[in-house]
């Protein structure tokens, strides 16, 4: 993972030899570090501001005898992203769930994302996540406009042992969602997943299909799902989804395959919301909690 910006960000720092940091010393660098961001999926407007943080940190700093000043500068880097991944509150999705079931509530999530970001696939793995804590669980197939959709989502929910249900294809989704908020309640099911349909974030009428959504099953959590490796254009969805309907939290899905790494900080930078789990490869159990300082120290861990 990250391993253009680790490489890039390296060849900088190898180039640092002072003995105090001034803003002439320091400007060359951070100029570099800048473009480094921004041609690692970092938003220009986010990098900036990763670099004013760094900035603050070093200026003036006097080097001690026996300190290295390129793990100083990389310091000032991890920390600068650091304190970025760190604004929003967290969210625990455990914890979410069995409050919500302590108040004699079903637990209903919705997940949104445009089309092949892997969204049905995270929504298995947090079922395999959800029964591995003991909590039982049913997907609700409210994809009735892609073909093919629902069936994907049949095998997954086959392949993990959990409920799935689902009405014919031009069915009205929000419709498929209530009647699996009512087989959970009367099951003493824990929590709802409900799949939507993929679409761009720009198509008004889909937009309009998942508000209604919202407002029938009323979710405790709108997720949403976007993938890596689509660097900007992720970063554009997360900002016209929350815009459109509200987005409670994100999962990046494909974060195993991705040599860069900025998408998550300019999206928490972006929407202000934070990353629930990261997917790190294909099978079920490949999806980890968002640790910011795990994620950090991957992307510039060059002189840990």
């Amino acid at each position: 993972m990250f391993k253009r910006f680790r490489s890039t960000l390296s060849s900088i720092i190898e180039k640092v030899s002072v003995k105090e940091i001034s803003n002439k010393d320091i400007e060359p660098i951070l100029d570099e570090i800048l473009i480094a961001l921004v041609e690692n999926d970092v938003a220009y407007d986010v990098a900036e501001k990763i670099i004013s943080g760094i900035k603050s940190s070093l200026i003036g700093l006097k080097i001690k005898r026996g300190k290295d000043v390129r793990n100083i500068i990389i310091d000032g880097v991890r920390n600068s992203i650091l304190k970025i991944l760190k604004e929003p509150k967290p969210l625990d999705l455990i914890e979410i769930i069995t409050s919500v079931r302590k108040s004699g509530d079903v637990a209903r999530l919705v997940f949104v994302g445009v089309n092949g970001v892997g969204k049905t696939t995270t929504i298995a793995k947090i079922c395999k996540l959800l029964l591995k804590r003991g909590l039982k669980v049913v997907v609700s197939a409210s994809d009735t406009f892609r073909a093919g959709a629902q069936e994907q989502l049949e095998i997954h929910a086959k392949r993990v042992g959990v409920p799935i249900i689902k009405h014919k294809y031009g069915s009205d989704p929000a419709a498929v969602a209530y009647d699996a908020v009512c087989y959970a309640k009367s099951r003493g099911f824990d929590a709802v997943l409900i799949d939507t349909a993929g679409r761009m974030h720009t198509d008004t009428d889909l937009m309009d299909e998942l508000r209604k959504i919202k407002r029938i099953v009323k979710p405790h959590l709108t997720i949403l799902v976007v993938d890596s490796l689509t660097g900007n254009d992720a970063i554009e969805q997360a900002r016209l989804f929350d815009r459109s309907i509200g987005v409670d939290a994100v999962i990046i899905a494909k974060v195993d395959a991705d040599v860069k790494g900025g998408v998550a900080i300019s999206i928490v930078s972006t929407i202000g919301k934070p990353i629930m789990f990261i997917g790190t490869g294909q099978s079920y159990d490949d999806l980890e909690p968002f640790d910011p300082e795990m994620y950090v120290n991957r992307i510039v861990g060059v002189w840990s």
